[in-house]
Order: structure tokens, then C-alpha cells, then sequence
């Protein structure tokens, strides 16, 4: 499917087959190229917990309002590292010049330090590139997505025992639809919302 297909027919899809599965091998290219999103600083905050075990998932659907697509679909959870910044930069830049290294490590620990909003906020922007990245990829097999933060955050924390210094940015269900969705309604007029160069 051509990149511009894929965008204007992805849509946030409710219903799914519960019949339907992804092979391991199909979730792992989903996966990879999901990965691929960009980072500040290269720092790849993003964790994926891919949930499959049957009894887990009903778990997380009844913290999650009930929805059907938490059982229905093969689905991720989304999280993030909030200290990437600190345990992996040696990591995430090692094979560049010495130079640069030290250059990035300095960058980073700057903008970082004794600023938890500003890790946050890295880790909640590098979870949305991510997820948009891995919903365009599904569509792009011809696969749905829906993008989820209707859930109890620490109910879901706990159920896939996320460390303390990680977060839930949001869930991504994937798999077949069911439903069709809605027609898009209600979208704001293009030039309300794209602005030349200020307010």
C-alpha cells in the first residue's frame, strides 16, 4: 500500500476478529519497523510490551473499561524508559567519533538533568512517533490499529510489572476489522488549523 493510502484510510478501529492472529514473525516486522521512529537524541526511549498470553489480556480489558479490542486484537503496550538518558547514552552513540560522543553526552545530560518534566514530556513525544510509526506500518499490510488510553494506568502498570523508572505513554491494539469505521466528521477547517509562520 502506497504511504499516502495508508494515512488517509488509517482510522482508529474498534472491532476486531478475535479468530484472526499475527505469527510471531509477522509482530516482529511490525515491531522492527515500528522501532525505526525517531528519538531525541537517539536515546530510543520506547519499550514495547507485547502482550499475548490470553489471561493477561482479559486482565488488562477489565482495566480498560471493557473494550473489546484489548482481548480481540493482537496488541502492544506502549511504554518508555523516563531515564534513558542517564543508563543508555554511551549505548545509543557508540560507533560515532570520539568527538561527538562526548560532545552528545554533555548535550544530553544538560537537557536532561533535574528537569523530570522535560524527561516526560521526551518519553511521551518518542511513544507517539512511535505508535504512529507502527499503526501506519499495520495499515500499510493491511491491517487496523487503535491507538488507546482509555485504561487505568497504574492498574496496567502493575498487571505487566513496569519498573518505576518507566512509564505507559498508551496501547496500541493491532490485527483484522470487524467493523468498519465511522466516516470522519467534524474536522476543522484546514485553514483554522495550518498557520504561515505565526498566530
Amino acid at each position: 500500500m502506497h504511504i499516502d493510502e495508508a494515512i488517509r484510510s488509517r482510522r482508529a478501529v474498534k472491532g476486531y476478529d478475535p479468530a484472526f492472529t499475527l505469527s510471531e514473525a509477522e509482530k516482529d516486522e511490525l515491531l522492527q519497523l515500528a522501532l525505526l521512529a525517531p528519538s531525541a537524541f537517539n536515546l530510543q526511549h520506547v519499550r514495547l510490551v507485547e502482550v499475548s498470553d490470553p489471561a493477561l489480556r482479559q486482565q488488562l480489558r477489565e482495566v480498560a473499561w471493557g473494550q473489546a479490542q484489548v482481548t480481540d486484537a493482537s496488541m502492544l503496550v506502549v511504554c518508555a524508559q523516563l531515564d534513558s538518558w542517564q543508563q543508555n547514552v554511551d549505548r545509543v552513540w557508540e560507533g560515532a567519533p570520539q568527538e561527538v560522543q562526548a560532545y552528545m553526552a554533555g548535550a544530553i545530560d544538560n537537557y536532561y538533568r533535574d528537569k523530570p518534566q522535560v524527561q516526560r514530556d521526551e518519553t511521551m513525544r518518542s511513544c507517539g512517533l512511535m505508535a504512529q510509526t507502527l499503526m501506519l506500518a499495520a495499515r500499510g499490510k493491511g491491517l487496523d490499529s487503535c491507538p488507546m488510553d482509555g485504561f487505568d494506568f497504574d492498574a496496567v502498570g502493575k498487571l505487566i510489572n513496569l519498573p518505576e523508572n518507566h512509564v505507559i505513554a498508551l496501547m496500541v491494539a493491532v490485527g483484522k476489522k470487524t467493523l468498519e469505521p465511522k466516516p470522519r466528521i467534524g474536522k476543522l477547517p484546514y485553514n483554522e488549523v495550518v498557520l504561515r509562520n505565526r498566530f
